[in-house]
């Protein structure tokens, strides 16, 4: 007895001892590491890495940039079952432990022990929290001390519904989904609250593993380890045995939902892109920014519809060209096989790519990128009429063998979203007599081609410049290149509106008689001698500066400059806004042959539209970080009439005397006058006229009686052109080869660009009151002599014309000289190619 009172004495001193011995060992752990240790107090202030999202005036997300996919959420916001299956699955006694599980810890180093490696860490949430803001990822002692001692300090410092927010918003989820929002995006397409309690569970899982428990990759090995969570809620009494049933049961229906935007913008967003990495570097992908900008998003998906239909509909009138490609099948390829051939033309078309495996007379079978079989019928395939050249086009096929052979690689969409087989395409109804049915139904499709021709598109606000909506081209996907930014192109007969508006501030008036005859240059700036002509090969005589300007007059345009003089002109036209370096200092300055981006001749177009004021397109309306605060706001000129000036001033007085609380009203840049509003008016009422009554007639349709506009077309039709406005939208279409080359004889800017604005037009104008252009002071109307521009009041062809006061016209004499002898006016059947151009 005596002797095992002397035993039980000395393991009690040696177990006192040891734990005596390891308080010291922590203690001086603890005095080593702990001038090392991060501040656990800033975890309250902590900011997530969180990528950057772009969005509309109203506030729909276009794009989404950042290696992260993050959406941080209030721990109010998760809904109990995803917290508790989290918790069942990573620290069950999470709300009972001060930041280390001691069972947890003990059950690790007696594995460690065992086996001599360290095979779990006995984490709880909080240990986890600590590693993942503050410490590395190698499995070593020092980073275990350090990952308990920072777990002690953060549930001190911290509430258990903070820490949980914490981890919830911080892990790592696989897929690119850290947090537990982005990974219910991105497994399920839903938000928290619409997940169920086996997707909740399937979630939980991920963290151990986010590879090796992927429910897309690996659904048989992420099943086991959704079924253990649950047995584990059941167990902890957090879920009922009819739950844990239903759960258990349920099919596997996770798959990958990648980012989703309320409106597929690519060419705004990219633009957004570049402008929060110019003002934030590198950081702007991390730091959670949201980006807002001007375009409105109705609008913004007008315009790329308008541009995709009327590239499309050019394209259809030009023939088909030939498939993508073609490759050589063996009718050994499983569909495996197959969809890995496809995919190499996925950013070669805007349609679905797909292989021919055989083909009829009247039909051809194939095989889409997304796994369908299906068939297209010879009434399907009208798109084949071959293209011959850029002016003519075959035939449409009557044996389509003869056009297409197996291996091709063709663009197809189908026929409907839910459509039926055709009445070839075996179904049970001619099952054969053994009651199987001989092949699975062949979807229908319609033979498709993505056009070579690009275009661009922008809309701007004429008061302030704000880009209403933008497009750079006919697919991001096949071409990332901005035509609306980047490509310099010759704007032909759209930039006359501006040696017009120079000639009419340098004194001429819209009834200025300029001769329409033929001109030959031997100018040292020019290669041979030059002879301009209109389109029609004809001259038509004294033609006053209006009319010469609705029918797109090239001769009297040459005249008119050359009369004005180049460098005056250029001093006018630079003032307009535009850089000298791109403008031509010779006279087919006239003819538009200046290289010049959509987005400047947008803004020359939006400065006439404003009635003179100069103004700079802009994009970015301002940029907000995580929590709403504003980083960047955006200060354009803005146009400010008489009124305006007076509001803006008592503005400013009032902000001077403002109060204590500092609240002042915001400011802006009055825009500045660069053009005679005088001018800028009858100039209106001109481009008007090409609406009415001349090359942009098409437009009348409309219905709108305050647009105005002027078509554009350049040598040979490489480039096709319709600018036009009302006073609050002004909007440039430009239609193009990115290497230059002919759109096609008929191709001009009213058949090719003029559509397209209207499309979009008709959708920006809807619903909107007519919007003109205020008369300003200074102008008069007279009544004119229709030949001589001259005042009269016994004319036969008379008309009211609008003139500054100063350029008044003399009346002319009682009988007026007849000019028919220097006019050429073709016959009513005739048609005028210059009211095409």
């Amino acid at each position: 007895m005596a002797r095992f009172v002397r035993l039980s004495t000395f393991f009690a001193w040696c177990t006192a001892a040891a734990i005596c011995g390891a308080g010291i060992l922590l203690s001086a752990f603890y005095l080593y590491l702990a001038p090392q240790l991060p501040d656990a107090a800033q975890l309250k202030h902590t900011q997530l890495q969180t990528p950057m999202r772009v969005y509309t005036s109203d506030n729909k997300k276009i794009a989404e940039f950042g290696e992260k996919r993050r959406s941080p959420v209030d721990i109010s916001e998760i809904p109990t079952t995803l917290t508790s299956a989290f918790i069942a699955a990573e620290d069950n006694r999470f709300y009972e432990h001060g930041g280390i599980d001691i069972i947890g810890l003990g059950r690790a180093a007696a594995q460690l022990i065992q086996s001599g490696r360290i095979k779990t860490g006995g984490s709880t949430i909080t240990m986890q929290v600590a590693k993942n803001f503050f410490l590395t990822r190698e499995r070593t002692f020092v980073r275990k001390f350090n990952e308990i001692f920072l777990a002690i300090q953060i549930e001190q410092a911290l509430t258990k519904p903070e820490i949980l927010e914490l981890y919830l918003n911080k892990i790592y989820l696989g897929n690119r989904a850290y947090g537990v929002k982005a990974a219910a995006q991105v497994y399920y397409g839903k938000n928290l609250d619409e997940l169920s309690l086996a997707e909740s569970a399937m979630i939980a899982g991920l963290p151990k593993a986010p590879s090796r428990f992927n429910p897309i990759v690996n659904p048989d090995r992420a099943k086991i380890r959704r079924d253990w969570i649950l047995s584990r809620m059941l167990e902890l009494k957090m879920i009922s045995s009819l739950d844990y049933s239903e759960a258990k049961n349920s099919e596997l229906t996770a798959g990958y939902h990648g980012i989703q935007p309320d409106l597929a913008a690519p060419y705004v967003a990219e633009m957004a892109r570049q402008k929060a990495v110019e003002l934030f570097g590198s950081e702007a992908y991390t730091l959670g920014l949201n980006v807002y900008v001007t375009t409105d998003s109705e609008l913004q998906a007008s315009a790329q519809n308008a541009v995709v239909k009327g590239l499309d509909d050019y394209d259809k009138r030009h023939g088909y060209r030939e498939p993508l490609d073609h490759v050589e099948l063996t009718g050994e390829e499983n569909d495996v096989t197959k969809k890995q051939i496809l995919r190499n033309y996925i950013a070669k078309t805007r349609f679905t790519p797909a292989v021919i495996t055989g083909i009829e007379p009247e039909s051809i079978e194939l095989f889409t990128l997304s796994g369908e079989e299906g068939v297209i019928d010879i009434a399907n395939a009208s798109r084949a009429a071959p293209f011959i050249n850029i002016n003519r086009v075959g035939k449409a096929p009557t044996d389509l063998s003869e056009h297409f052979k197996i291996g091709d690689i063709i663009e197809v969409s189908a026929l409907s979203a839910e459509a039926t087989p055709s009445e070839d395409t075996p179904t049970e109804a001619n099952a054969d007599v053994s009651g199987e049915i001989a092949e699975a139904p062949r979807l229908p499709y319609i033979l498709e081609q993505s056009p070579e021709a690009q275009s661009a598109l922008i809309s701007l606000r004429p008061e302030d410049g704000a880009i209403l909506a933008l497009s750079g081209g006919y697919n991001f996907r096949m071409s990332k290149y901005n035509r609306a930014i980047q490509a310099k192109r010759q704007p032909g007969s759209n930039f006359k509106a501006f040696i017009y508006l120079a000639a009419l501030e340098e004194g001429n008036t819209a009834a200025t008689l300029i001769n329409d005859a033929p001109l030959v240059f031997n100018d040292k700036n020019l290669e041979t001698s030059w002879r301009p002509e209109n389109s029609s090969g004809k001259f038509y005589g004294p033609t006053r500066l209006r009319e010469a300007f609705y029918r797109s007059r090239n001769l009297v345009s040459i005249r008119l400059l050359k009369s004005m003089g180049i460098k005056p002109t250029l001093k006018h036209i630079t003032k307009f806004g535009f850089n000298e370096r791109d403008l031509p200092k010779d006279l087919s300055l006239a003819l538009g042959s200046a290289g010049i981006t959509p987005i400047d001749v947008a803004a020359g177009y939006a400065m006439i539209a404003n009635g003179g004021h100069y103004i700079e397109p802009y994009l970015v309306t301002h940029i907000e970080n995580s929590k709403g605060e504003t980083l960047y706001k955006s200060d354009p000129y803005v146009v400010c009439d008489k009124i305006c000036m007076v509001e803006k001033n008592a503005a400013e007085e009032e902000n001077d005397a403002s109060t204590e609380d500092g609240l002042t009203k915001e400011s802006f840049k009055p825009a500045p006058r660069i053009a005679d509003a005088r001018a800028v008016f009858i100039l209106h009422s001109m481009m008007k006229d090409v609406i009415k009554k001349g090359t942009g007639r098409r437009a009348s349709a409309l219905k709108r009686s305050d647009i105005g506009g002027k078509t554009g077309t350049t040598n040979d039709q490489k480039d096709a052109w319709f600018s036009g406005f009302n006073t609050e939208v002004a909007t440039s279409v430009w239609v193009g080869f990115d290497n230059p080359e002919t759109l096609g004889r008929r191709e001009y800017g009213s058949r090719a660009a003029l559509p397209i604005w209207m499309d979009f037009m008709k959708d920006a104008l809807a619903d909107t009151p007519a919007a003109h252009l205020a008369q300003p002071e200074g102008i008069i109307s007279v009544k004119i002599n229709a030949k001589t521009g001259l005042r009269t009041s016994y004319a036969e062809q008379t008309l009211f014309e609008y003139f500054r006061n100063e350029n008044k016209p003399e009346e002319e004499r009682a009988t007026p000289p007849s000019l028919d002898q220097f006019v050429t006016t073709p016959s009513e059947s005739t048609a005028r190619p210059e009211d095409i151009f």
